[in-house]
């Protein structure tokens, strides 16, 4: 037994390297953007994004995962599967690839972008090429092949690198001798320069893929591939609301934002600030690729729901930190964005707690998993889509991009305290609530202790001190504040209290 799990940890690693790298890329790219970039062009990159992922999901039709199900099943045959798969995937993302250049002009007049019709069919090409091969990289992931898998994604990432490094670094100085990328991008830096370089990456990926094409037996089982839809269809259905809870304030910030001729700016101000609250996701990320598998592993053992509690203290403890050392020297981390996108910096602290919510709702959530309800999983995703679109809907027009970011920290609050509760009624797990609520006012409180030494500093309480002797004064205070932390939360979690159930 042994053997297999080694494996699968393993392997574990190896898958999330590589989203980890794109993520951690993804990351380092923010400097470069929002110095070359303005708000406005910045807020088109993340709309466009926004659109991207939601339409990702509905071109795959779910079949990513039906692959894995049908591929295992006794008396059918993986080729034919893969097969199926892929030429249904290719024919739907085929189909839309061609609408989108058919209809490239009206569309980008539509959504506001005359002249910008080669970034609609750079986002249809964006979608048809990832939507083909995430049945390869499904084959790939059925056949062990981790480390091909990793390999191919690394790739992809290094060539969407390379292609923003050559647009938005050396095209403006180069221009004369690379005159024909002037038929797919404009001489002057914009976001087509992003689109663009996610297209190439895209082209890469799919020529990786090319000796992979030709094992296909390019062969539709109608019989099989009804019965894979019937299993499928409703995984997309049901991935829908989570994806679209994420990304539906970049949505909407084209209809309800508060200053309707400068919404573009407001996203993009929001997006800039929303990248230095990645180090909180990332870590969340990195979590789940270990724990899930983790939690399924220990399920049938005798204390795993005591052990499930104990891992969501020191989850949420860890959280803390990660929140107090981005917030308690955001002073520094900052200095990432360019000048005009600093003005946001003020939403961070929320979208930290909202994305630390988002990782205890992904600890609770297992309930479901665990005991076979994944229906459930739908109604309570789209609860936290109702509670984003509410907030969104009633307050940005007031408050612009700050509604957006209290949308997502409420639909985590819902969703987490809902798959709580249903929780403890189907698969109840001993979480210490009392030890939880202490770490996070432990967290709050050492959050709210360096607001006030931060005032105290810039109000002139401490006298005779030069500009730079403050901050070092007020960054060794929060040194110390974050160092007090650890030591209480790490006391209050090593307490031998008996877990009692919600």
């Amino acid at each position: 037994m042994a053997n297999p799990l080694k494996q699968l940890a393993g392997q574990t690693v190896i898958y999330g390297l590589s989203t980890i790298l794109a993520r951690i890329i993804n990351f380092l790219f923010v400097p470069i953007y929002t110095r070359l970039l303005s708000p406005e062009s910045y807020g088109v990159v993340t709309e466009f994004m926004a659109y991207i992922a939601v339409l990702q999901v509905v071109l795959v039709l779910g079949l990513e995962t039906g692959c894995f199900r049908f591929a295992n099943k006794e008396g059918v045959d993986p080729k034919k599967v893969y097969s199926s798969a892929f030429v249904t995937v290719f024919c739907v993302s085929a189909t839309f690839l061609a609408l989108m250049i058919a209809f490239a002009i009206p569309i980008a007049s539509m959504l506001g972008y005359e002249g910008y019709q080669s970034c609609i069919m750079y986002m249809g090409g964006i979608l048809a090429l990832d939507a083909v091969t995430a049945i390869l990289f499904a084959k790939l992931r059925q056949e062990n092949k981790a480390l091909k898998f990793a390999i191919f994604k690394t790739i992809k990432i290094i060539a969407e690198t390379a292609a923003n490094l050559i647009l938005f670094l050396w095209f403006p100085k180069n221009v004369d001798s690379a005159r024909w990328l002037l038929h797919f991008i404009p001489e002057t830096p914009d976001f087509s320069y992003v689109i663009f370089s996610i297209f190439i990456s895209c082209i890469v990926c799919g020529l990786l893929f090319i000796p992979d094409f030709t094992k296909l037996s390019f062969r539709l089982d109608p019989k099989l591939l009804k019965q894979m839809l019937a299993y499928s269809l409703p995984l997309m259905v049901a991935a829908l609301p989570g994806v679209v809870n994420d990304f539906l304030d970049r949505i909407l910030f084209r209809f309800f934002d508060t200053n309707a001729d400068a919404w573009r700016s407001s996203l993009g101000l929001y997006q800039a600030a929303v990248k230095l609250a990645v180090i909180m996701n990332l870590f969340i990320q990195m979590f789940r690729y270990a724990a899930e598998p983790f939690f399924f592993r220990r399920a049938r053992e005798k204390d795993s729901r005591q052990l499930y509690a104990s891992v969501q203290e020191y989850f949420t403890a860890f959280c803390g930190l990660v929140f107090l050392g981005v917030i308690l020297y955001i002073d520094v981390i900052a200095l990432i964005l360019g000048p005009q996108f600093r003005s946001a910096v003020g939403i961070v602290p929320i979208m930290l707690l909202s994305y630390m919510i988002l990782g205890m709702l992904f600890n609770v959530s297992m309930w479901y998993k665990l005991s076979g309800k994944t229906d459930m999983a739908i109604w309570i995703t789209l609860s936290g889509l109702v509670v984003t679109a509410v907030v969104i809907v009633l307050f940005m027009p007031k408050y612009s991009y700050w509604a957006a970011a209290f949308g997502h920290l409420a639909s985590y609050i819902v969703m987490f305290v809902i798959s709580s509760v249903l929780g403890a009624k189907y698969y109840p797990i001993p979480y210490r609530w009392g030890r939880l609520l202490m770490i996070l006012l432990l967290m709050g409180t050492t959050y709210g202790i360096s607001v006030l030494i931060d005032r105290m500093a810039f109000d002139g309480v401490v006298l005779g001190q030069s500009p730079a002797g403050l901050v070092i004064m007020k960054m060794s205070a929060h040194t110390a504040l974050i160092l007090i932390y650890i030591i209480a939360v790490w006391r209050t979690i090593r307490k031998g209290s008996r877990p009692t159930s919600l």
